[in-house]
């Protein structure tokens, strides 16, 4: 059965759709890392508008964010106090990014933008994150101690004024990197239509040194909120969410958010760290053949026809 969806003005398969955002919003509530850095680049393969996708897609993120972050919070797995800061930083670089966009669709450089970030972010983050983890792994079953940061050592970025106690994370650290990061990723978020979990999760785990029991029910929350300001946002001002693609999106992804928040919970911390690593190198293996494979059709020319 397909469905005409308006903004993007073109017609889409609902059962296809539904598919692919279960199966985005499992992994989203499995890693906490949002799911947009998956199901915008589907969309896009789709042949739905890059514009529309990337707008679109933050509210099927918010959506799953929301599911997932209500789950970890009753485990009581949530870092409300930080996940605060973060969304004071994201928020602000929320509005940022929605600028940015709109500004570089205006320049008509749009999906070479898209391209060229995800390329790069997933490539340099799934490679360090795999080499890190692999490295705790073999040190593990070798029986070699992991080090670990000990209570009151941070590096010297953490140490700046303003210093917070965060005590469901076990972090003690200043607010200004903090907020700093998360309006680094909120404008990532923005432009690029992804939560910016990918970004948000290895953060958390390597230079904050939260532990990951926390983690990704933080980083949900933050995804929640500023996924929602960024769907008003380009709602607002450049009318490029499909709604009816948005609902889809949203039923889809928040079923298959519970299972994965359910499945997340029996991952241990070095199994999901390989395993988010692994999935952040496909999809940049995913982007870096479409850029360098030659098309079959370079050039193609259309006629359409005028009605009288």
């Amino acid at each position: 059965m397909q469905i005409y969806l308006p903004i993007a003005e073109m017609p889409i398969s609902v059962m296809l759709i539904l598919a692919m955002s279960a199966a985005v919003g499992f992994i989203s509530g499995m890693f906490g890392i949002g799911g947009g850095f998956l199901m915008t680049p589907l969309l896009i393969f789709l042949g739905i508008p890059p514009a529309v996708a990337v707008a679109t897609e933050t509210a099927q993120i918010a959506a799953s964010s929301m599911t997932g972050a209500l789950t970890y919070w009753r485990r009581r797995q949530l870092d409300f106090k930080l996940g605060g800061f973060l969304v004071a930083g994201g928020l602000a670089g929320t509005a940022l990014g929605v600028l940015a966009f709109n500004a570089i669709r205006r320049a008509g450089q749009l999906e070479a933008v898209i391209t060229i970030s995800f390329l790069s972010l997933f490539m340099v983050i799934g490679g360090l994150m795999l080499f890190e983890s692999l490295r705790s792994v073999m040190m593990a079953r070798a029986g070699k101690p992991v080090r670990l940061q000990r209570a009151g050592q941070h590096p010297a970025w953490l140490k700046l004024p303003w210093r917070v106690r965060f005590h469901r994370s076990r972090l003690y650290a200043s607010a200004i990197p903090i907020l700093g990061f998360a309006a680094i990723v909120g404008f990532i978020g923005a432009v690029l239509g992804i939560g910016g979990g990918f970004i948000m999760v290895p953060a958390l785990l390597y230079l904050f040194r939260v532990p990951t029991q926390v983690v990704v029910g933080t980083s949900l929350f933050q995804i929640l909120i500023t996924m929602t300001a960024a769907t008003i946002f380009h709602a607002a001002s450049n009318q490029s969410v499909d709604i009816v693609l948005a609902v889809l999106l949203i039923v889809g992804g928040v079923v298959g958010a519970q299972f994965g928040a359910r499945a997340g919970r029996n991952l241990k911390g070095e199994m999901f760290r390989v395993l988010l690593a692994l999935l952040l190198l496909g999809v940049g293996l995913r982007f870096a053949t479409e850029a360098v494979v030659k098309p079959e059709e370079p050039f193609s020319i259309t006629i359409q026809g005028t009605r009288l």
